[in-house]
């Protein structure tokens, strides 16, 4: 399992644009993708209950998020944790960085809590999921949540649209070529360029 984990990789690509150009960026995505949805998803985010003492001694500290899409018929939870991004040097083009995720059947949440994990956010996100070959296309509003009801806040309209462009599972290098992946993400980036500008980010 260790092995895997460790040669299995999200290839991704990030962007943002206000809500004045959704209708032309949906049409041009929408055009040239396979499949198309809405999607309405909620993101609990969790870091290590020693995160300060990890901070300390010069660690940083692994993130694991929780995430279920909640307009499907049954949904479920899947855990995912993605680790720093790749040099720069090494792949100039893209985000490349290693990344595990599984399914959970049943509290994924008391799960996390027993692995080590403490929660510490929370969001819903709101938009559409497209599928273009190896990759899935996220083009969402972020909710915030009530305090009180813990239930999503809608977003403004003015509330910027945030777009992530990557691999729908990790890409593992004794299956797919790296460089299938990068090609895959960057073919997305050309045919928005003009519209969108899709770039790696470091974070």
């Amino acid at each position: 399992m260790a092995s895997t984990q460790a040669h299995s990789y999200e290839v991704a690509l990030f962007g943002e644009f206000f809500a004045k150009d959704l209708p032309a960026i949906l049409n041009r995505i929408t055009l040239r993708s396979e499949s198309a949805h809405q999607m309405h998803a909620r993101e609990v985010v969790f870091e290590p209950f020693d995160v300060s003492h990890q901070r300390e001694t010069g660690s940083e500290p692994v993130l694991l998020r929780a995430r279920k899409e909640l307009l499907e018929p049954d949904p479920k939870w899947i855990l995912f944790s993605c680790l720093k991004p790749e040099s720069v040097r090494v792949y100039p083009e893209a985000t490349v960085r290693p990344c595990a995720l599984c399914q959970v059947t049943g509290d994924a949440l008391s799960f996390a809590s027993a692995l080590g994990y403490v929660r510490r956010s929370q969001i819903y996100k709101r938009g559409y999921v497209f599928r273009r070959g190896m990759l899935v296309i996220q083009m969402f509003q972020q909710e915030q949540v009530d305090l009180k009801t813990q239930k999503p806040i809608p977003a403004h309209t003015d509330t910027l649209w945030e777009v992530e462009v990557k691999t729908a599972m990790p890409v593992r290098t004794q299956d797919t070529p790296m460089k299938a992946a990068i090609d895959a993400v960057l073919e997305v980036q050309l045919l928005m360029k003009g519209l969108l500008d899709l770039r790696r980010q470091d974070v």
